[in-house]
């Protein structure tokens, strides 16, 4: 009897090879060869999944954000987990310990970001966008929520989840560059920003 395969295990396998190859040869120069030769699996079973390693970079990024933003949504919606910026800070302490916990993964993700900014000219901001936008709608809601509950003064929500939005993309740079990268430090500056907006 033929071994069942699970695609998606597959999928993810095939990710990480592609991640170890962009990070050692830079995503410019790395092709699925060599993509196909990390992960053990043969180049044309590769296309059977992939088109190329953009089509990788960018399902990469999707896998990340999907799973995450499930959980999230699950966090902004729980009254049991405390009024709406206890949970906006819930949400934000989530998105630290999950980049932490792929450090490497997201580490190679800004230093394939890097090389095609350098070498390509190339932008991934408006693909990294697309799959975040949903972050920034949900903070839009749980501060319009807790408005019209009277836990905040009158604020303008969209700067303020633009401001939570820029404060976690400075904090997945710093855990992906920087050792000395503080996580409860980050939490407590979220808390306290937040507090401000608290009546």
């Amino acid at each position: 009897m033929p071994k069942k395969i699970d695609h998606e295990e597959r999928k993810e396998h095939i990710l990480k090879a592609a991640l170890r190859v962009f990070a050692d040869v830079g995503y410019r120069d790395a092709n699925l060869s060599m993509i196909a030769e990390r992960s053990g699996i043969s180049r044309p079973t590769i296309y059977l999944y992939f088109n190329g390693k953009e089509e990788i970079y960018y399902y990469a990024v999707k896998l990340v954000t999907g799973r995450l933003f499930t959980e999230l949504s699950q966090i902004a919606f729980d009254r049991e987990k405390g009024d709406e910026i206890d949970r906006i800070v819930l949400i934000c302490r989530r998105i630290v310990e999950r980049a932490k916990e792929a450090e490497t993964e997201l580490t190679r993700l800004l230093e394939v970001m890097l090389q095609e900014k350098n070498y390509n000219n190339r932008d991934f901001s408006d693909v990294i966008y697309r799959r975040t936008i949903k972050l920034s709608i949900l903070f839009k809601r749980l501060l319009s929520y807790a408005k019209k509950r009277g836990v905040i003064r009158d604020v303008d929500q969209g700067k303020v989840s633009s401001h939570l939005f820029s404060l976690l993309e400075s904090f997945c740079f710093q855990i992906a560059f920087f050792r000395s990268f503080d996580e409860e430090e980050s939490i407590e500056f979220v808390e306290n920003y937040l507090d401000f907006l608290r009546i």
